[in-house]
């Protein structure tokens, strides 16, 4: 799994500014397609690093839709959920990562969430997620592998499509996807 990270990082930081824009932006418009985002009304998003796809034009889409966006917030070895604008501050987390400003009042845990939109490095057809290894989106929501009645949140991926592979390895904590969004295909899982 190492050489995969490494292989694929380093091909997502190798796209040019402009077309990780124009991927994205097929991604954003590609993603409303499905039903979970489109009739959802709180959606957590992430700012994008190191040539991820870029979430902006569909937090643009999801605010011009009326709806919440959120971003995470380091919170321990897990994550939770802050309501977010463009254009309210942003702070570097100690990965480096951007995260809104936000006191623990504001905070919304996972499963107050409709849709969480998560990165990864690679997908396959399973919906199995290669993460950046830290384990954060899988200990978030692991209380989604705890519930007999499935409701929410829809997780879904955003990757390009390059970055889809044969097959992972599921482990016992990872959390599958529901949807994954590239910017020619649509994989509902």
């Amino acid at each position: 799994m190492k050489a995969l990270r490494s292989a694929m990082r380093q091909r997502r930081a190798d796209l040019p500014p402009a077309e990780v824009a124009a991927r994205s932006l097929a991604i954003a418009r590609r993603a409303w397609g499905l039903h979970a985002l489109a009739r959802s009304q709180r959606i957590a998003c992430y700012m994008a690093v190191r040539g991820e796809v870029d979430c902006a034009p569909l937090i643009q889409a999801a605010r011009s839709r009326g709806r919440q966006v959120c971003l995470p917030v380091l919170h321990g070895r897990a994550l939770v959920f802050a309501p977010w604008s463009p254009g309210e501050p942003l702070v570097a987390n100690r990965f480096g990562i951007p995260e809104p400003q936000a006191d623990s009042v504001g905070r919304l845990r996972a499963s107050r969430l409709d849709v969480v939109v998560v990165p990864l490095i690679a997908f396959d057809d399973a919906g199995h997620r290669l993460g950046m290894g830290g384990g954060y989106y899988d200990r978030t929501l692991a209380f989604t592998r705890q519930r007999k009645l499935w409701r929410r949140p829809h997780i879904i991926g955003v990757a390009y499509d390059f970055q889809r592979v044969a097959a992972l390895p599921a482990r016992s904590w990872d959390i599958p996807l529901h949807a994954l969004v590239t910017e020619t295909s649509t994989f509902v899982f």
